[in-house]
């Protein structure tokens, strides 16, 4: 069976404040992108897991990778027979693009169809939360609102179509610790499921990252991205999660060429 994990990007970011229990409340909007990986597996006859990769190099054990977790947690719970799995990387890691988070459900989507587990969503979603607190997001994939840890969705009403999106990523990412260690949870001065839906221009001002601040002090080039993008002619830009990605939307494809960012920078242009 093959499959086709897909991004996702953040609208907003504002980090509540801190629980008891140690997380860190949120809320933002996720929106699905069409930036994809590839992840395939087919049955084997010697009852036992395997896993490759390609594309961009993946810099974990084997072992360690979400997706064979994913694999794992369904094998441990479901008579399911050996698998070979591969995976073809394309969004890159360590740039707030949900990447490895999307691999791990859509293998839990993919192994509930083929081997008919018969599992619901709701059911999928507390299986993707063991994982990874913005995995249950890409069970359905669809935009949301989202509060909590990441792990509470509210579907919305809410389109991108006719908006021209430009992604840029620094080859280097940036650890979900080192980013929150910059962070002092704070209410939000505009109340963003509201924000979300005022006109594209008007977001600048009122849909904010709070990562931004203390990632851009320590990361200028990152900051930079997002002023190019900007000065493009972006509606709207931002740094997506806890970075190192950086989105802009623009109404009309802009004129972005190789002298605007170094050549080494991951660079995905697409109409949505």
């Amino acid at each position: 069976m093959v499959l086709f994990p897909n991004a996702k990007i953040n609208f907003g970011l504002n980090v509540i404040r801190k629980r008891d229990d140690g997380y860190n409340e949120l809320e933002s909007v996720f929106y699905p992108l069409g930036l994809k990986d590839g992840l395939e597996f087919v049955e084997n006859k010697h009852n036992k897991n395997t896993f490759t990769s390609s594309g961009i190099p993946l810099d974990v054990d084997p072992a360690d990778n979400i997706v064979v977790k994913a694999c794992n947690l369904l094998t441990s719970e479901h008579s399911l027979p050996g698998l070979d799995i591969h995976l073809h990387k394309v969004i890159p890691f360590g740039a707030g693009l949900g990447g490895g988070s999307s691999d791990a459900a859509f293998l839990l989507k993919g192994l509930n169809s083929y081997f008919k587990l018969g599992l619901s969503v709701d059911k999928l979603k507390a299986y993707a939360l063991r994982l990874g607190a913005d995995c249950s997001f890409f069970i359905e994939n669809k935009p949301s609102f989202v509060t909590g840890i990441g792990e509470k969705l509210q579907a919305l009403d809410f389109s991108l179509a006719g908006y021209f999106l430009v992604l840029v990523k620094p080859p280097f990412g940036v650890g979900t610790k080192e980013a929150y260690a910059g962070i002092v949870p704070s209410t939000p001065e505009f109340k963003l499921s509201n924000a979300i839906f005022l006109p594209s221009d008007q977001w600048q001002e009122c849909v904010i990252n709070d990562f931004e601040t203390s990632v851009f002090q320590k990361f200028p080039f990152i900051a930079k991205i997002k002023s190019v993008l900007l000065a493009k002619g972006a509606t709207y830009a931002s740094m997506s999660g806890s970075g190192s990605s950086v989105f802009g939307l623009f109404k009309n494809e802009p004129e972005i060429g190789n002298d605007d960012f170094p050549k080494d920078y991951f660079i995905w242009k697409h109409w949505l």
